[in-house]
């Protein structure tokens, strides 16, 4: 069975250069709890994404991935 992919943060780390520890660092949470957010094992609250996209510059609709099939 394959997961399903609801958020692009590890994407956005990547391609902004930031590591899980830099984004837990500056969110103040352990690197477990973003590592699980980059494998879609669990979701950010809302608030968190916002604060996650703060941090990572991008518009919060970046981070997830979209339910629209062209």
């Amino acid at each position: 069975m394959s997961k399903t992919t609801y958020n692009r943060i590890k994407s956005v780390l990547a391609e902004k250069g930031k590591s899980n520890i830099d984004l837990a660092d500056s969110l103040n949470i352990t690197p477990e709890t973003v590592s699980s957010w980059c494998t879609n094992s669990a979701q950010p609250s809302i608030k968190r994404l916002f604060e996650v996209a703060n941090i990572l510059d991008v518009d919060a609709r970046d981070l997830l991935i979209s339910t629209k099939h062209s």
